[in-house]
């Protein structure tokens, strides 16, 4: 049982992680950085953008451009204005919930908002949406899910922990919450997909999509 579900964003409520790393992509070989979408999937799924940006000066040696972060960004929100979507069934679980729920994201304020304004979940979320602009640690560190379950006035060990990253799991785990794992997103069917979890990342359960959310947890559901 539990009091409360945090729920990732990018890649769980959202399809946008295969957008932001195509995009990753696409904006790094500009500049003569050859990625691919399995090492998007390693090293960058479920963190900040500072991180992932210290990550590719300290693998490839090289200083970006002042502007980079300016342009890769922008071109990132364009790209979710023309393409982003919603997961299928996301919208019934939010409104299904016997309990509460928030969201927690290593995506910047400006990303979240606009990510959940243009799949219309802004009046299901509200207020609830948490940042990792908001803790001093990103994933996989637990900050940010203890932070969420503080600010909505939950034990942490009643938290329960929604993620398609394993640097999600392991932040849930770091956390002292249960953890499931969605696997439902379009970058887990194209030879992105991450790794088995670790030891350290174990879920509690696996499903890939929405529709089943209630089959094992049935208590979650508000009567009908």
């Amino acid at each position: 049982m539990c009091d409360l579900v945090i729920f990732d964003c990018d890649g769980v409520l959202i399809d946008s992680e295969i957008i932001s790393a195509r995009m990753l992509i696409d904006e790094l070989a500009l500049l003569g950085i050859d990625i691919d979408l399995p090492y998007v999937a390693r090293h960058f799924l479920g963190r900040s953008y500072p991180t992932v940006m210290e990550t590719i000066r300290r693998e490839y040696g090289v200083d970006l451009p002042p502007a980079f972060e300016d342009q890769y960004r922008e071109r990132l929100l364009e790209g979710f204005r023309k393409d982003l979507k919603i997961m299928p069934g996301v919208v019934d679980v939010l409104s299904q919930l016997a309990i509460p729920f928030c969201v927690a994201t290593s995506s910047s304020p400006r990303r979240a908002e606009m990510s959940l304004d243009l799949t219309g979940l802004r009046p299901l979320i509200s207020d609830r949406l948490f940042t990792a602009s908001q803790v001093a640690r990103g994933k996989p560190a637990p900050d940010l899910f203890l932070f969420a379950a503080a600010q909505m006035g939950v034990d942490p060990a009643r938290a329960l922990v929604i993620e398609d990253s394993l640097t999600g799991l392991k932040a849930a785990h770091a956390a002292g919450m249960p953890v499931w794992w969605f696997t439902g997103g379009s970058h887990f069917r194209t030879g992105s997909a991450a790794p088995e979890p670790s030891l350290d990342a174990q879920p509690q359960r696996r499903f890939d999509d929405f529709g089943a959310f209630f089959q094992t947890a049935p208590r979650l559901r508000r009567p009908q």
